[in-house]
């Protein structure tokens, strides 16, 4: 009794485990919220745009323990990606009001200011990958993928199974 009832326990905890490391794949990225016309891009779509080589990038947890490596990237720059994005404001100063909620397909989120993609440096940084390890977006697990190349700990923006970019307005 004692031995069944720790294999059903071992059991389960396996199938949660497992449960939670498998993220639905997306094939479609929608853009919506506080601009003139929603969009959405297929991986056909995004394969269309211009793509730039991506530096090699180690991926960090929060606690900076290195988790993954990815290399031989190519990606489409975000602000190519959000070109004919146009924000519904009246005056420039509103731009600073914007702000981005990028969500992957099992709920994960990650924000960021329209100062952050259009008035930094980190912004030239942030890429929707088209490649990595020279398998095509299209072979990847995870599809679709949002790279902030350059953060410290880049595993915190680091979005797998990209689905939708929310454009807010505060």
């Amino acid at each position: 009794m004692k031995d069944t009832l720790v294999f059903i326990c071992i059991f389960c905890v396996g199938i949660l485990a497992n449960a939670q490391s498998k993220i639905p794949p997306t094939d479609n990225i929608r853009i919506f919220g506080a601009i003139e016309k929603e969009a959405s891009y297929n991986i056909d779509d995004i394969l269309k745009f211009n793509s730039a080589n991506v530096e090699d990038q180690l991926i960090f947890n929060h606690a900076g323990e290195v988790k993954d490596t990815l290399n031989h990237m190519k990606g489409v720059p975000l602000k190519d990606f959000l070109k004919d994005v146009k924000f519904n404001y009246n005056k420039p100063k509103e731009l600073n009001e914007f702000y981005f909620v990028f969500t992957a397909s099992d709920g994960y989120r990650v924000v960021f200011s329209w100062n952050e993609i259009y008035n930094s440096e980190a912004g030239n940084s942030f890429y929707i990958i088209t490649e990595i390890k020279g398998k095509s977006m299209k072979e990847l697990d995870q599809r679709i993928v949002f790279l902030s190349s350059k953060d410290l700990k880049s595993g915190r923006r680091y979005i797998k199974c990209l689905q939708s970019i929310e454009i807010r307005k505060l």
